[in-house]
């Protein structure tokens, strides 16, 4: 059965989820979005116990007669090492990692997954498959043989298999001993420039070198190094180098619950996550993947025109992501539809004119920013802030997506507030008092507005959306984006009201009313680090505490986490792994931990 029990490898171009034994059991090529190469995460699990020749979509390597298996990551990269043992003591290990160092002054990332193979004690008996699918799992490439390589040709691009394993072996899928070590490197259908062994060991060296020099680099807290670190080198292989993107989650329609049909491609480029995005990065000091991302947010402010923000775009900020359903995979556990694409771009969601400045914000405030904030950014980011104004007390689809209920939320007022408040700062920066006196003039009307049409005196809590009377776990932001410091007693009013209602366990839901699938039944794990900041901003910290200890014990066995979480068995659902679910994880862990200073 299907878990999220994935480790997952990269190179900012590509990535691969591979699973406990060493099984790759999702990969798209060329790049995060595409065709899925691997794709047995999704696939009809109906014929796994007898793994029967129609099953496609995996790359494994498997071991005669296992008895146990574990995985690491080598310390402070993103390089996999799985070790097998089987029945007689006899035992293997796996290393896995996509090449990604500097090569030539540009950085070196190809399409390519290596693996490396090697007997640790005794003669394991190995066998080694590889199925690749295309079309989303429908259909197969054409397989050809070389003497050291395999072809697999697909109606998009072709990938070779090099090899110093027996060719027939992997093509008949025969068992044999593993006497000696090997490697397999799956890249471009083109010759390798110097002998396998040599290159899979070159690549692996300066690919660990290279993950080892940028966590080194990083500011990261006195305490839960491992789980920042961890979290960082996710956040960075969900960048797309290309261009600055970074991506939701690597897959498409992991359920958020069985059976619940809330399956989306999270392959795509939330504009919602991109202060957060910021905020993480900036506390990290990975000053140029900020700014490689801060960049694709500018081209996104700059390109906009006349027309409304999007809610999310492409990796190469591609407008239309047009949503449709795929046949040839059955679903994560059976459990589909299998979605491609994503129709929440033609939603109208009014936070999202806030995201965008509060993240380029940073450009006009950061001295280390290669490319600073300019009169032309401001310019542009003023049109986004207009068109924050004049939305920001109607309709729209909200933080969550609602497909089918429109109000008018909390949240995208509060985000349209922010981006008035931000402007005035941003103008004031680059000598424009003038304008700045005009942007907290609306900043000041939003705020009182949202004062009176989303305060619930009933409840003695700001409401979801103006004048109702449910709750909304985006409401805690109210106190990270500067609307109410932590004591403000509207705001510990909020924080009980969203703590009575939401809280289950030590996990936190988005909203519990019924929606457009029924009413939820997962946590969702970024609300769940949004209440533990909440809980130390309002002086709760030892509960803070606790509560971050509870959902780190539910991250997988290599520290990741997905986007939903059932609180009533602590099991991950949801695309993984969740780009906010990382950031929650650093900024809780920032927020929470002892002082450097105070440690000795």
């Amino acid at each position: 059965m299907s878990t999220l029990e994935l480790g997952m490898i990269g190179n900012c171009a590509i990535s691969a989820l591979i699973g406990e034994t060493g099984e790759i059991r999702w990969c798209c090529l060329p790049r995060f979005d595409g065709d899925p190469f691997f794709s047995s995460l999704l696939a009809d699990e109906r014929q796994a116990a007898e793994r029967q020749a129609a099953e496609r979509g995996f790359w494994s390597i498997e071991i005669d007669g296992m008895v146990d298996s574990s995985q690491r990551y080598e310390p402070n990269t993103a390089v996999l090492v799985t070790t097998m043992t089987d029945r007689e003591g006899a035992c293997l290990e796996i290393v896995d990692f996509c090449p990604r160092f500097r090569n030539f002054d540009r950085m070196f990332h190809p399409t390519m997954i290596v693996r490396q193979i090697r007997p640790l004690a005794g003669s394991p008996k190995i066998r080694v498959r590889i199925r690749p699918t295309t079309d989303y799992g429908s259909g197969r490439p054409t397989i050809t043989r070389g003497s050291n390589h395999i072809r697999f040709v697909g109606p998009d691009h072709t990938m070779r298999l090099t090899t110093d394993a027996t060719i027939s072996y992997l093509l008949e899928e025969t068992w044999f001993l593993l006497d000696k070590p090997l490697s397999l490197v799956l890249g471009p259908d083109e010759s390798l420039t110097s002998g396998l062994s040599e290159t899979a060991r070159t690549f692996r060296e300066r690919t660990e070198s290279y993950w080892r020099e940028w966590s080194r680099a990083l500011s990261i807290p006195f305490e839960w190094q491992d789980v920042v670190i961890r979290s960082a080198i996710t956040l960075k292989l969900s960048t797309f180098e290309e261009t600055g993107a970074i991506v939701a989650a690597m897959t498409t329609s992991v359920p958020e619950a069985a059976g619940s049909e809330r399956n989306w491609d999270y392959r795509l480029c939330w504009l919602r996550d991109a202060y957060f995005v910021v905020h993480a990065l900036n506390r990290l000091s990975a000053t140029k993947t900020l700014e490689h991302y801060l960049n694709y947010i500018s081209n996104i402010a700059i390109n906009v025109g006349s027309e409304d923000l999007q809610p999310l775009y492409g990796l190469s900020l591609a407008h239309k992501l047009d949503e449709y359903t795929v046949d040839g995979l059955a679903g994560y556990r059976g459990n589909g539809p299998v979605r491609v694409g994503n129709a929440a771009y033609t939603q109208i969601q009014n936070d999202v004119y806030g995201s965008v400045i509060l993240a380029a914000a940073q450009t006009f405030f950061d001295s280390r920013i290669g490319r600073p904030g300019n009169e032309e950014l401001y310019r542009e980011l003023a049109k986004l802030g207009q068109m924050a104004v004049e939305k920001f007390d109607k309709p729209d689809a909200g933080i969550w997506e609602l497909r089918t209920i429109a109000s008018v939320h909390t949240f995208s007022a509060l985000m349209c507030w922010a981006a008035a408040d931000r402007l005035a700062r941003i103008a004031d920066r680059i000598g424009h008092t003038a304008e700045a006196a005009t942007w907290r003039q609306h900043a000041s009307d939003m705020r009182a507005r949202i004062m009176k049409e989303a305060w619930n005196e009933e409840l003695g809590s700001y409401v979801s959306t103006f004048g109702g009377d449910q709750m909304d776990a985006s409401l805690l932001l109210m106190n990270e984006l500067g609307f109410h410091s932590g004591t403000d007693a509207r705001y510990v009013g909020t924080v009980a009201m969203i703590e009575k209602q939401l809280r289950k366990g030590d996990h936190l839901f988005r909203y519990v009313a019924p929606d457009d699938f029924g009413v939820p039944e997962t946590a969702f794990n970024v609300c769940t680090f949004w209440f533990i900041e909440a809980l130390a901003a309002t002086g709760r910290e030892e509960e803070a505490r606790e509560m971050f200890d509870g959902i780190l014990a539910c991250r997988n066995k290599l520290g990741l986490l997905s986007e939903d979480v059932d609180p009533a068995t602590g099991e991950l659902w949801g695309n993984f792994p969740q780009t906010y679910s990382m950031v929650g994880m650093i900024k809780c862990a920032m927020r929470l931990s002892q002082k450097w200073e105070d440690a000795f």
